[in-house]
């Protein structure tokens, strides 16, 4: 692939899928294959709603070595030759991360999401010898996680404009660096695809972005396929009207159960929410308690989500 093939993978609204675990928290792949049929029949996969494995609100951080490649092989197999699967790696460093993209590549996906080594004390000439690296080493596209927040420095975008020459390197998931405002990515935007991390999808979409992640599209996919469709329609106000509608019903109850234990359980309790249980999260993650999952029914009824009763 060069990079115009491997920009096409990373756009719409990327499906953050969450892992299955059974009662005693092992990893349950017939559940994963299962639900990976249903988003499929439900429009996801495609080239306007890949599919990504093991990222961070999917848990993949929780995920052992020989796990992560077996909950991939069932999604690419589920998902069929058609559907566009991302795999998400953990941070390490660059000759482990070579070996894991070479494994996605070989079992199926067609592009990574990648960390920063945030655990190195990295520098901006680190990231373009780290990322350049991998981007020799495979052929499928890379989209980069700036992930600011974990103690790194971002990305910065002069660094992304210094990667022209790794040419899998498609992406960045966005998320404001501190220190600079959100429409630096128009920086660079015309060379990589920029896809919002921010909940900001009509912004970036204003500024030439791409993309959005969705950590909640697998509990009711309609909804944000026809964000996109709006957005790629230009119909910004009409789009900002229905996104607000979510942040200003669902994010206040996200936020106070992630008071309580871990974030990924809002992921988990959408799901639960709309009748498909992924299981519970991993420990020190604590399932919702009942109580929230009854709150959270109301809340998306009254967004006009079909709640099953």
């Amino acid at each position: 692939m060069n990079r115009a093939d491997c920009r096409k993978i990373f756009r719409g609204t990327i499906a953050t899928l969450p892992t299955p675990f059974d009662g005693g928290k092992r990893l349950d792949l017939p559940r994963m294959s299962d639900l990976t049929s249903w988003w499929v029949e439900h429009g996801l996969g495609s080239d306007v709603a890949p599919l990504k494995v093991a990222a961070v609100m999917g848990e993949g951080p929780m995920l052992g070595d020989d796990e992560w490649p077996a909950l991939l092989r069932t999604v690419v197999n589920a998902a069929g030759s058609d559907a566009s699967v991302i795999c998400a790696l953990k941070p390490k460093d660059t000759i482990h991360t070579i070996e894991d993209a070479k494994k996605a590549q070989d079992l199926g996906a067609v592009g990574l999401q990648i960390d920063p080594p945030m655990f190195h004390g990295p520098t901006q000439d680190d990231y373009v010898r780290f990322f350049s690296d991998i981007s020799s080493s495979i052929d499928i596209g890379i989209m980069i996680y700036n992930t600011h927040w974990y103690r790194c420095p971002s990305v910065s975008p002069d660094t992304m404009l210094r990667l022209s020459d790794a040419e899998h390197v498609a992406a960045i998931k966005w998320s404001v660096p501190e220190n600079l405002d959100y429409d630096d990515m128009r920086k660079f935007a015309h060379m990589f695809n920029v896809i919002d991390n921010s909940s900001q999808p009509i912004r970036c979409h204003k500024n030439g972005g791409h993309g959005y992640i969705s950590a909640t599209i697998c509990a009711y996919p309609e909804f944000d396929l026809h964000i996109w469709q709006l957005l790629e329609a230009k119909l910004y106000d009409e789009a900002q009207e229905q996104w607000d509608v979510r942040e200003k019903s669902y994010t206040p109850w996200r936020q106070k159960i992630r008071t309580e234990s871990g974030g990924v359980r809002h992921v988990k309790g959408a799901m639960d929410a709309m009748g498909l249980s992924a299981g519970p999260p991993r420990l020190p993650t604590l399932p919702l308690k009942e109580q929230d999952i009854s709150e959270l029914k109301t809340i998306l009824e009254g967004m006009g989500w079909p709640v099953p009763k």
